[in-house]
């Protein structure tokens, strides 16, 4: 079926090609008759679809006049890419995305990452003509408060819409994580003649998204571990929103892509027998990521095509008229969606329906087979974590002190066998970061049976393809030095903004790193991540806590965890038994303390200290320890009243800016901070010289009740 199905007449149409590198590479490579005979059992229903015709136009047309009527009725947003990416999207959409719309959670659907969000609109009707539940009407309230259809696509995958993309490149990036994915969970679950775990990640891109760093970091990992069922549509219509893109750039994407080993392609993006015969080519290269450059016009048939207008602004009425006027469209009513194209809509979602039920009828066949890893297949579908498995956390031996980054690593040790989607890595620091288990084995290139990935020094990629493993259920966490959570920033907002489990594992988290000085010293990086709203920051005092703030990570299924752990090792001063999930507890207390102590991390033990001088004399404190200003906040203001009474002075202790602190400590409080760099040389020195220690708690806290 394959080869009969790529071999046809160039339709008549405004922009006809016929491509060359595509036909000699069919003519100078059959493909596998195993590849063949899957492609024709999976496809079976798709035989019946003729070649493309005067319908698949009609289709693309549509996609084309449901975006420019609802840019223009919304008086805002991005017309030129749905116009030129249409035809693209057609191909991909009717011919071979394998998905059912009547069940969009399909565990084994293909993924489709429309990573350029800003033409959403091409998107959103995509999903409303496939069947998807994005009613008519949401179309029409394109970009209005409370719609389905914001200004760019936010994850929500039981309509159909798999990540959150925008913010330019990491939507690419998270596809090579969502591949990446299907490649690991294929090396678990499939067996001979059971590929329960089979799909492929489509990604539709453009100059934006492949200028943006993270797309050349997640590039070259993925041609580094050979994704070979990640195919990336990229939108090649040499415009950006400053003007033609040879203004600032100029590099030879196929070059630049086959440099990073990947399978290359380019076609002219308004052919449809070329775009299908490129993604042919692209499935049947088993071994390589693949990137199809396909030349389109931004703002196709407009007075605005091939200018930079086109890009982000309505066409306005005059043009709209003109572009319907250009493609024989009937001017009203807006939004209308022919008769002629529904029979054809209709037989590709019986496909997708078709290809589920497939697959579920083979599930059941695998789960007589396989029930224990039918079992664990279940878990993973439902997000769920092992029953018990809480029961492997380790109690941490607390006679000698000990760096919470290496408490953080006996965690790992402990728990990773008990929780089958748990994996993880480092960007390049993995001794520094302990997140390498013992019998850790990592995964690479033809082998992806690992737990453990090696990122390379590429902070960004790292936190945008752990994005992409969370969007496909698994549970990924990723190590970096805390002072290089600015490299992957972008990615941790948009795993907070998608509540996905992420866990980052920042470790040398203040001056207490020592020697490497003060550009390897976080001082406002604690308090930038606590900005970011649904992102709970742990900085936890000791081994005990380092114990629970893993689980409280791991339980946690509606957003990121940031775990701040210590280089320096530091004492225990927290019982195995704490209340680490109530984001701060009593320590240390009085029945009438004149003081409350509050520290995080480190500075717990400086506090703990201060509170035995002040004894010595005559001021009675409370210590607190506050590991999460988050879960604090989010309990009750009788708790949070019970751990800080009101009218008893406060004095916060914690190696960061202390610019955020004033909401816990009050007017008439104190903060004990670092607003200023740190400085190169011993940790206890630093600890000395800049106040971090006892005897300074105890001056500014009798200048405090004075």
């Amino acid at each position: 079926m394959s080869l009969l199905y790529l071999h046809y007449s160039t339709p008549t149409w405004r922009y006809q090609s016929t491509n060359a590198a595509i036909d000699n590479f069919l003519a100078s490579r059959m493909l596998s008759v195993a590849y063949q005979n899957k492609i024709e059992r999976v496809n079976e229903m798709a035989n019946q679809l003729p070649l493309y015709d005067e319908t698949d136009r009609l289709v693309a047309n549509t996609l084309r006049m449901l975006a420019i009527d609802g840019v223009q009725q919304a008086n805002s947003g991005h017309p030129g890419l749905p116009l030129g990416a249409a035809d693209m999207a057609t191909v991909l959409w009717t011919r071979f995305l394998k998905a059912n719309s009547a069940n969009p959670l399909w565990a084994n659907r293909d993924r489709f990452v429309l990573s350029a969000g800003h033409g959403s609109m091409l998107l959103y009707s995509l999903l409303h003509l496939w069947g998807y539940p994005m009613p008519l009407d949401e179309l029409k309230r394109f970009r209005q408060y409370n719609s389905l259809t914001p200004g760019h696509p936010e994850h929500d995958p039981k309509m159909g819409i798999e990540t959150t993309t925008g913010p330019l490149g990491q939507g690419f990036g998270n596809a090579v994580g969502i591949a990446l994915a299907e490649r690991w969970l294929a090396a678990r679950f499939n067996k001979p003649d059971f590929p329960i775990a089979d799909h492929f990640t489509y990604v539709i891109a453009s100059d934006g998204d492949l200028e943006e760093g993270v797309s050349h970091e997640t590039a070259s990992l993925a041609g580094h571990w050979g994704l070979g069922k990640l195919i990336v549509l990229y939108d090649d219509n040499h415009i950006s929103i400053d003007g033609p893109t040879d203004l600032s750039f100029s590099e030879n994407i196929p070059q630049r892509f086959a440099a990073y080993g990947w399978h290359t392609q380019q076609v002219d993006g308004h052919d449809l027998n070329a775009v299908d015969a490129a993604i042919h080519a692209a499935q049947a290269e088993t071994e390589r990521p693949s990137i199809i450059a396909c030349r389109t016009h931004i703002g196709l048939g407009s007075p605005k095509q091939d200018m930079s207008k086109a890009h982000g602004e309505p066409l306005g009425e005059d043009a709209v008229k003109a572009t319907k006027e250009f493609f024989k469209w009937q001017q009203e009513p807006r939004f209308f969606i022919p008769e002629a194209i529904h029979a054809r809509l209709e037989h590709v979602r019986a496909i997708g329906k078709a290809r589920e039920a497939e697959w579920n009828a083979l599930v059941t066949k695998y789960r007589a087979q396989y029930p224990d890893l039918a079992a664990q297949w279940d878990l993973y579908v439902a997000g769920k974590l092992p029953t018990n498995w809480e029961t492997a956390l380790p109690t941490i031996p607390s006679d000698k002190p000990l760096a919470t980054r290496a408490a953080s690593g006996q965690v790992l040790d402990a728990i990773i066998s008990k929780i089958p989607t748990l994996l993880g890595g480092s960007a390049d620091l993995t001794p520094s970061n302990n997140t390498k288990t013992k019998d850790a084995k990592y995964l690479k290139r033809g082998d992806f049976t690992g737990t453990y990935i090696h990122f390379g020094i590429r902070e960004h990629a790292m936190g945008g393809i752990m994005n992409g493993l969370a969007l496909h259920g698994l549970r990924p966490y990723g190590g970096t030095f805390l002072v290089f959570s600015d490299y992957m920033r972008p990615a941790i907002r948009l795993a907070a903004f998608m509540g996905l489990p992420v866990i980052y594992v920042f470790t040398h988290d203040s001056i207490g790193l020592g020697e490497d000085g003060p550009t390897h010293q976080p001082t406002e990086h604690i308090t930038a991540l606590r900005a970011i709203p649904n992102l709970v920051v742990i900085r936890p005092a000791d081994g005990n806590e380092t114990v629970q703030a893993w689980k409280i990570a791991l339980e946690r299924r509606e957003g990121p965890t940031a775990l701040i752990l210590s280089r320096q090792i530091i004492p225990f001063t927290t019982p195995v038994q704490n209340d680490l999930a109530c984001g701060a507890y009593v320590i240390a207390d009085d029945p009438k303390p004149r003081l409350v102590l509050i520290a995080t991390g480190s500075e717990m033990a400086v506090a703990v200290d201060a509170r035995k001088k002040l004894a010595e004399q005559g001021i009675a404190a409370r210590v607190v320890s506050m590991p999460s200003w988050e879960l604090f906040d989010a309990q009750s203001a009788e708790y949070r009243r019970s751990v800080l009474p009101p009218g008893v002075p406060r004095l916060a202790i914690e190696a960061g800016v202390t610019l955020a602190w004033g909401r816990y400590v009050g007017e008439n409080g104190k903060v004990i901070g670092l607003d200023r760099y740190g400085a190169s040389g011993p940790f206890k020195v630093l600890f000395q010289e800049l106040g971090f220690n006892a005897d300074n708690v105890v001056k500014h806290a009798r200048e405090l009740l004075d």
